[in-house]
């Protein structure tokens, strides 16, 4: 469906956050992840009832379970189209004015404009008058020191705030005004209420249940709102530990931005971070539909780009859990030098497995010779379980093995090392019991 305007031909719609009919059945070219459609408000409602019991169903097996959510599966994706487009549009203005105050080569983090100089560049462009903007820089913590960074500038634009509403930003290709956004309907609205409904009823089982939560990424013209309603949530429930986790997936350019931005978010609102780092699952999607309507690839050149991306925000996360032992990761990776890189780094940073703060997951089936190992050492690692019909989850498997075939060639070295540890246990006369 095309998103409604009030403006008729006045807004400019970002190419990537279009709905686009090639590209509607999202399973197209993904190979491991799940994906859901829209059908209607009481699916979103069965998909909740269902989470709720793979909570349940976690937290009655174990003491620190995790149950993973998606919120395709929560509400319409229409609206999260809507709602990323405002909040990409809204981040690169900044980074705009940013350069423009000769700041282009910072990480997104250590940006900061001049609440002088970004006055006044708002009213040259005749978005909001000096007078108006004003109020925007009086909060508490706002422009106080005289300056404001990204997390100060998506503040400005936080639900409680009605400036999204108003405000007209400039598009870099035609250099004419546009709304930020054309007003959500009611309907929308309702949507992005009944989503946060969901999610909040989800959270709040989880947390009785002493249950983590991790929410997983899933297609970036999805990704940004989907973090920001994460965001929301750990705000509300990482209080006093860690139960809501977001999902970063490291083939992404931007994934290091978006770490270190949400890291010190953390840090300066006092919560708990919570972050599973992955690889990422749509590559192959997502080249195929910034190559067809005409984007830039949001994804990484090459595996060894990834490779670095991944160790790179993994790096910093730890250097965030030594610091203040606040943070909590989940390696989610079947590379066996992904696991190494971490355990040496816990090593060299004095962070002890059973603080539990960095935790590892591979799926059940895959990659056991990483998995019990690491259970032995006495690391918090776990299993992700699909679960569903089998004729749903089947096909899920089968790109998993497809997107591990890697593995496979590697199976005759997982074969050997099972055959030798049967033998010796033979020889030992301990064939059920490992711990001879």
């Amino acid at each position: 469906p095309s998103p409604s305007s009030s403006t008729p031909g006045a807004e400019q719609r970002e190419k990537q956050y279009r709905a686009h009919r090639g590209f509607a059945d999202r399973r197209g070219g993904v190979i491991s992840a799940r994906t859901y459609f829209y059908a209607d408000e009481a699916k979103c409602d069965q998909h909740m009832e269902t989470f709720l019991r793979c909570i349940d169903a976690s937290g009655g097996s174990s003491e620190d379970g995790f149950s993973a959510i998606k919120l395709t599966a929560l509400g319409r994706p229409q609206f999260l189209l809507q709602f990323s487009e405002v909040l990409v549009k809204w981040r690169r203005f900044f980074h705009q004015m940013a350069a423009e105050q000769g700041q282009a080569g910072r990480a997104a983090v250590e940006m900061k404009l001049e609440v002088e100089k970004l006055q006044e560049a708002l009213a040259n462009l005749g978005i909001v008058t000096k007078a108006e903007s004003q109020h925007w820089f009086t909060g508490e913590n706002l422009g106080v020191s005289g300056t404001v960074d990204l997390l100060d500038w998506n503040s400005l634009i936080d639900s409680r705030t009605k400036i999204s509403k108003l405000l007209l930003i400039p598009n870099m290709q035609t250099g004419q005004l546009e709304p930020l956004l054309s007003r959500f309907t009611e309907e929308e609205d309702l949507q992005m209420k009944r989503m946060l409904q969901r999610m909040d009823i989800l959270a709040k089982r989880a947390t009785e249940k002493g249950v983590r939560l991790m929410v997983d990424a899933e297609q970036s013209y999805f990704q940004p709102a989907i973090s920001r309603l994460t965001l929301e949530m750990q705000r509300r429930f990482n209080r006093d530990r860690a139960i809501v986790f977001n999902t970063y997936q490291c083939y992404l350019k931007e994934a290091y931005d978006n770490v270190t931005v949400d890291v010190e978010l953390s840090r300066r609102e006092g919560w708990r971070f919570g972050a599973k780092l992955v690889r990422g699952a749509y590559m192959e999607q997502e080249r195929a539909r910034a190559a067809q309507i005409g984007y830039e690839d949001p994804i990484n050149p090459t595996y060894e780009k990834t490779n670095e991306m991944y160790h790179r925000c993994l790096d910093y996360i730890l250097e965030e859990i030594k610091h203040n032992r606040k943070a909590n990761v989940m390696v989610a990776s079947h590379n066996e030098d992904t696991v190494k890189f971490t355990l040496r780094r816990m090593m060299e940073l004095g962070i002890h497995p059973s603080e539990k703060k960095v935790c590892f997951g591979q799926l059940l089936g895959m990659c056991d010779q990483i998995t019990f190992p690491l259970g032995q050492a006495g690391f918090p690692v776990y299993k992700y379980v699909p679960y569903g019909p089998v004729s749903e989850v089947l096909p899920y498997l089968s790109r998993r093995a497809q997107e591990n075939r890697g593995f496979m060639q590697r199976a005759n070295r997982e074969r050997d090392l099972l055959w030798r540890e049967v033998k010796r246990r033979l020889l030992a006369g301990s064939l059920f019991s490992p711990n001879h």
